[in-house]
This record gives structure tokens, sequence and C-alpha cells, in this order.
């Protein structure tokens, strides 16, 4: 596996260290990755203290995301607003339900359904005029304020390792399950701009990658 977003949260494995059975490979761990998210998002918007997070609500992955993010926000003295989608018909709801709500910026979630709609989500937080924070580095070419998440190209290079161990006879379950080391932050400057928003000096110096 290459892409997986909770091997241990989903049963896949009982452990990344000793995976056992016929799995292993690179996990996303993408439950821990949510506290970094919300960390750069109040770093780029000082003050912030309300956030949306956008999810689907019919995707296995998404709910143990939400639960680390709660618990984030919790340590940060930010406040969540869920904004559960089971359908596209229902993101402009969702937008709608934030501003009501007064989030002064969108979290998504990662799920492979969210990102098909890329461009959909882009074009409804520039009519909000709402900053967001996504996962996948598309986001942020797409017209999302930021992206932060593990590099894909990195891990499936990282993967070809395992093929070749398990191709010489290695056990699978005998290969611990790596988690990423190499992240991304991709920053649309354009849609700062956009948005009114100066993005700090020191979160700009974090960027792996600007949009201008």
């Amino acid at each position: 596996m290459t892409l997986v977003a909770d091997p241990v949260g989903s049963g896949l494995v009982s452990s990344l260290a000793r995976p056992g059975g016929n799995i292993t490979g690179l996990s996303l761990q993408l439950p821990d990755i949510g506290a970094k998210r919300l960390q750069l998002l109040r770093e780029a918007i000082p003050g912030i203290s309300r956030v949306g997070i956008l999810w689907n609500a019919t995707s296995p992955i998404t709910p143990p995301q939400l639960r680390a993010a709660e618990a984030a926000a919790q340590a940060f003295g930010m406040q969540l607003e869920s904004l559960g989608v089971r359908a596209a018909d229902e993101f402009e709801r969702a937008l709608r339900t934030a501003m009501r709500r007064g989030v002064g910026a969108l979290l998504i979630l990662d799920d492979f359904f969210l990102t098909r709609h890329i461009t959909q989500i882009a074009t409804l937080t520039a009519k909000a005029k709402l900053p967001a924070m996504a996962g996948v580095t598309g986001f942020a070419e797409a017209g999302i304020l930021i992206s932060y998440g593990p590099n894909f190209a990195d891990l499936t290079r990282r993967s070809v390792i395992y093929v070749d161990k398990i191709l010489k006879g290695t056990r699978p379950g005998d290969l611990p399950i790596e988690q990423p080391t190499n992240f991304e932050l991709v920053i649309n400057l354009r849609t700062a701009k956009a948005l009114g928003l100066t993005i700090p000096a020191a979160v700009l110096l974090q960027a792996t990658k600007t949009i201008e």
C-alpha cells in the first residue's frame, strides 16, 4: 500500500511497527496531520478562532480525521463547525452554513470524493471570500489558499523499495509500515491577494511552493 489514510485506525493492521499478515507499505497518517493544518491556518490568519471543517459524511476515512482535528482545535482554543456533505450539490449549502456561523476559514479533509470536485470547491470558497486549507497540492493550484500534506510522489517512489524486498523473499508482515517524511506546503498568493490577506513572512518561509 502507498496512499492509505490510516491503516491502524481502519483495522488493516494492528501496528505500524509490526503489521504482520501480508500487508505493509506506506501510510499517509492523515489524522496526525490535522493539528499541523490548523496550526498553519492560525499562523497564516492570526486571530482566527472559528473554522469550518468540510468532510465527506459517507467516507470511512474522514471520521478519524475529524476527531483528530477536533482534539487539536480544543488544544489551540479554536472552535470547529462541522460541515458534512454527501453529494456535490451540497457544497454550496455547506458554504452558506459556514458563513452563517461566522467561520473565519475552512479546513477541507482529505477524501477522494472531495478531491474530484477541487474546481467546484475552490470556486465556491472564492465566491464566499473564505480562506481555505486542504491537503492535496492540486487544491492550491485550483485556487484554494493553502494546501499542506504528504508528498505523494515521494511516497510512491519509496514504495518501490518494498516491492524489491518482497520480490526478493522478505515477508510483508516483517516490514514496518513507514510514515510520510516529505511534506508540501503550497500557498496561493493570488488567492491571498483576492481575499485581502497578507500571509506572514514566517509562514511563507515554510512554503515549498508559492503561486503568484
